[in-house]
């Protein structure tokens, strides 16, 4: 049967290209398609474009360990620089033509008989739909792709403009205008999710104190989150020199800031972080009283534990709402939507010209709107429906049983509270490429694929998933997002929390090296299958991997006195050691599983 690529990528973001990119780097290979909804690569970087829109990671430490990039303005990045770095990684390394824009994957199959992926895409502008085939499906859509739909009613009345803040209509000119921000509706519903506190702190401030402000701004806020001071500065043309002419100069910085972040996640274990949370909590008070007016102060500051949700770096935000054209309505949500405006709980009517949306987003619908199915027919959201009642689950967050070479990157429990997420969707790319790269040797013949053991399929075993998926749930329950608050990490239905990892992101990183190989099966095409262990696999890994260094070694000294032969053994030896360099490190993963 006709295979269409080796690795079909659901995806253009971050995740998808950093996917892309490794395995130009790491295999050499070219069979790889990317399935993009938007017209450019970033993912929400790209689509995201509200007013003042930017990270809340350094950007020496919000970018790819194998693409560093000296030239990073300034220590906070806005939108349009991050998506410009992206774009530049895609054509450094010629992704772009592997990429089909204004396309979406709306349904994956497995087969099988041919162990492969058949995939529908369909085009967007024109609707037409086409299949391709693969061999590895990759899902790297994220989990912030989806805006959640506005719950109020009337909202289908309102004759002004009427969009989410990752969805910016940037026809409506804000200047001397009315503006409601909506970050949460009066909704009971246990499925709501938590407005997008970063968004509106950050539009907001450009809205009312920017070159054309708005008339009036009126924000309905019914929760408050912890904010804190964001010291940004412009990096200095030295400076630029130095992390770009100086040997490890940024990878140094970028150790730098990874401990400053890494190091608050001692405050998220209920019982040992009590002294922490304690002393942010103060500092975030006492921050709140100092920048904002004293009427806001209380509706400032959360009564929630600190640390269940993402801190939120103030970029004006509390500075703004000295202005007079701004105010913030904490205990009179909005509860219907008219011709002119919204309607409060108390009766009281806001003229807009506008209603702004940062109600986050809909984190619960993981994959969607996707459907995806494994072996026997069974679809991804079945499969979780009878695991684990509907909450979505992965082993490491990226393999699920019965689900053949497919891998989530971005999937259940793999956010963190702290840290950058390209960070972890690195470690999840690399652990990715260990587990598939029998399945591409097989696909492409050669004398040393030869000697190596290939497959056909890989996937994590039942009892290894609900093994990691108990341990990952019960380590949960002692940090801070089990505390009582009310998370977007917790799944609705089951209280589960499917979005957080529990525990420091390099032991996420150590696991992304150290794989439990024993964990997975390979197997070989077609029904009468030949199941390996991974473990079984990887001795015969190690072995080759030690030949393959030990021939390279002897080669050089035979051609040591031939300076034509030593540098054409010279190139070999060059490419085989990163063979054997991988294959060593598998072997080391072999010592502590086997």
């Amino acid at each position: 049967m006709s295979i269409d690529t080796d690795v079909l990528i659901a995806g253009a973001g971050m995740s998808g290209l950093g996917f892309a990119v490794q395995l130009v780097r790491k295999f050499g290979t070219q069979s790889f398609e990317l399935i993009e909804k938007a017209d450019d690569v970033g993912g929400t970087w790209n689509i995201n474009s509200y007013p003042g829109c930017g990270c809340d990671v350094p950007s020496h430490f919000y970018s790819y360990s194998f693409a560093l990039n000296p030239h990073w303005s300034r220590k906070y990045s806005m939108q349009s620089e991050i998506q410009a770095y992206f774009r530049s990684v895609a054509d450094r390394y010629n992704i772009i033509p592997h990429i089909r824009f204004h396309s979406t994957v709306e349904t994956a199959t497995w087969e099988e008989e041919s162990s492969t992926w058949l995939i529908s895409i369909k085009d967007t502008r024109t609707g037409a739909m086409q299949q391709r085939r693969s061999r590895v499906f990759i899902s790297a859509v994220g989990a912030l792709s989806v805006p959640k739909e506005c719950e109020i009613p009337g909202a289908e009345d309102f004759k002004g403009h009427i969009f989410h803040s990752s969805r910016w209509d940037h026809s409506f000119k804000w200047a001397d205008k009315d503006v409601v921000v909506l970050e949460r509706s009066i909704s009971s519903s246990p499925s709501f999710i938590q407005g997008n506190g970063c968004s509106a702190t950050q539009f907001v401030p450009i809205l009312t104190t920017g070159p054309s402000p708005v008339h009036h701004l009126t924000q309905f806020a019914r929760q408050a989150h912890f904010l804190a001071a964001r010291i940004d500065f412009a990096y200095s043309s030295s400076f630029k020199s130095l992390m770009r002419y100086m040997p490890l100069a940024m990878r140094l910085y970028r150790a730098k800031l990874y401990a400053d972040m890494e190091r608050d996640f001692a405050g998220f274990d209920i019982t040992t972080g009590a002294s922490i949370r304690e002393g942010l909590k103060q500092e975030n008070r006492a921050y709140v009283e100092q920048m904002a007016p004293e009427r806001y102060v209380e509706a400032l500051v959360p009564r929630t534990t600190i640390g269940c949700k993402r801190k939120v770096l103030d970029t004006g935000y509390l500075a703004c709402l000295h202005s007079k054209n701004m105010k913030l309505v904490a205990d009179d949500p909005v509860v219907g939507i008219e011709e002119e405006g919204v309607v409060t709980e108390a009766g009281r009517k806001v003229k807009a010209d506008a209603i702004v949306l940062a109600t986050g987003f809909a984190t619960h619908q993981m994959l969607f709107p996707m459907e995806i199915r494994g072996r026997e027919g069974v679809s991804l959201n079945d499969h979780w429906e009878k695991e684990s009642a509907g909450a979505p689950s992965a082993y490491f967050g990226t393999c699920v049983p019965s689900f053949p070479n497919f891998f989530i990157l971005m999937g259940p429990n793999t956010v963190t509270g702290h840290l950058s997420v390209i960070y972890t969707v690195e470690c999840q790319i690399n652990f990715a490429l260990r587990l598939i790269a029998p399945i591409l040797r097989s696909s492409r013949p050669s004398l040393l694929s030869s000697l190596l053991p290939s497959s056909s399929t890989v996937a994590v075993t039942a009892q290894a998933a609900r093994y990691d998926s108990d341990w990952l749930q019960s380590r949960l329950t002692k940090l801070v997002w089990s505390s009582g608050c009310r998370t977007w990490a917790l799944h609705p239905e089951t209280g589960q929390n499917i979005m957080m990892y529990p525990d420091p992101q390099y032991m996420f990183w150590l696991r992304s090296l150290w794989v439990r190989w024993g964990d997975f099966e390979y197997g070989a095409v077609g029904k009468e299958k030949k199941v390996q262990r991974g473990q079984d696999m990887m001795k015969k890994v190690g072995m080759v991997g030690g030949l393959t260094a030990v021939a390279a070694a002897v080669a050089m000294m035979l051609a040591e006195g031939n300076a034509t032969l030593r540098t054409v053994v010279s190139d070999i030896a060059a490419k085989t050691s990163v063979v054997a360099s991988s294959l060593g490190i598998q072997a080391m993963d072999l010592l502590r599983t086997s």
